[in-house]
């Protein structure tokens, strides 16, 4: 039942194929120029009462005021229509891609990508992949999910691993690239894990695949950059580890857990039956060895709880998201993660136990009115 168990446990690391192709801003110069010449110049009615230098201050004060209220909105107008042009421009980009997304629902990978399509409106068809047989993915020789094929032009790609598809598509509507030389950018490097196992990881699958422009664009500055990379990353390397231990943490909840994963899942009538019960207990025991091995406390909550915490207080209380006034590509990855336990114990407990629930649901509010407005 370890197949079976694969649809609520992170899916392991991807590969990619190429299938069909070739491997407040201040007042301009102008301004203030403007701002002397009428404060040297006064009008009729100002010279007057020369002989008043706070009338003659207070009268430059409110023309410098009213010339900087003038300019703030022009520049407030501009940025309102050059981001309806990257909007628009976003918008063009997604529809050239006809995308299909073969997944497990409960795996917290393939969660992460649909929570990014999602996000930015991109239309994609999803397949429910059955865990034990896998024959949705026959066409592949890598057996893992999620797998995202994307048909653009005359060009089908396949690409994996929930980050590289993650920043592959981000790359491509920021810059327009085609997905064809974006993923150039991302090569398969043979490793071998910490269980001795062989693992094909990837170069740069955090990093977006921008110029200089561009990047600023998009994050302002380098400082926002680097949290989002570092922040993703965690997502990975620590968080997703997290989910299996807490959800299979008890015989109740590990069979509560299967009995999700086989509604939510595409498994026969036997299939669920089988993994329901045999699934359950031994995803039990197998994660008091994936506690082992990743060094967690001997209640496991706790981790989890820590983990939460950590992220709130690494997004902070001056922002609503990590990326600002909307979710960038980490807040898409830790709530993608988390998300795969609603409904659960864990998720209940991590809710009422820990000061993440408003930014879950702020993200959360992001995503549907984005679905909403396409």
């Amino acid at each position: 039942m370890a197949l079976a168990a694969r649809a609520l446990w992170p899916c392991g690391r991807t590969v990619v194929w190429r299938l069909g192709c070739r491997p407040g801003p201040g007042l301009s110069a102008r301004s203030r120029a403007g701002l002397a010449g009428a404060a040297g110049n006064p009008g009729p009615a100002i010279t007057a009462r020369k002989g008043n230098p706070r009338l003659l201050g207070a009268a430059a004060l409110a023309l410098g005021g009213a010339l900087g209220l003038y300019h703030t909105a022009r520049w407030h107008l501009r940025a309102q229509d050059l981001r309806a042009e990257h909007s628009a421009a976003q918008l063009s980009l997604s529809s050239q891609l006809q995308l299909t997304l073969y997944q497990y629902k409960t795996c917290p990978f393939c969660s992460k990508v649909r929570a990014f399509l999602d996000f930015h409106a991109l239309p994609y068809q999803v397949v429910e992949v059955n865990p034990v047989r896998r024959a949705e993915i026959k066409f592949s020789s890598y057996r893992k999910v999620p797998i995202l094929l994307a048909q653009e032009g005359d060009c089908l790609q396949q690409l994996n691993d929930s980050s590289v598809i993650i920043s592959a598509l981000k790359t491509h509507l920021v810059s327009g690239q085609s997905l064809e030389e974006i993923i150039t950018y991302y090569p398969p490097m043979k490793a071998i894990n910490d269980q001795g196992k062989e693992v094909t990881e990837f170069c740069n699958k955090y990093w977006l695949m921008l110029d200089e422009k561009e990047a600023q664009r998009l994050y302002g500055g380098k400082e926002a950059r680097t949290e989002e990379m570092k922040w993703r990353q965690w997502a990975d390397d620590w968080l997703v580890h997290l989910i299996s231990p807490n959800v299979y943490r008890t015989p109740t909840e590990a069979l509560a857990s299967f009995d999700y994963i086989v509604q939510e899942g595409k498994f026969g009538a036997v299939e669920g039956a089988v993994a329901k019960y045999v699934g359950a207990a031994a995803m039990y025991f197998i994660s008091k060895r994936l506690k082992s091995r990743h060094h967690l406390q001997d209640d496991v909550r706790e981790d989890l709880y820590e983990a939460a915490n950590k992220w709130v207080a690494a997004v902070g209380k001056d922002r609503p998201f990590m990326g600002g006034q909307k979710p960038n590509l980490a807040d898409l990855a830790v709530y993608g993660v988390l998300r795969v336990m609603e409904g659960l114990e864990a998720f209940s407990d991590l809710m009422r136990h820990t000061h993440i629930q408003p930014w879950y649901l702020r993200v959360e509010k992001a995503i549907a009115e984005t679905l909403l407005v396409h």
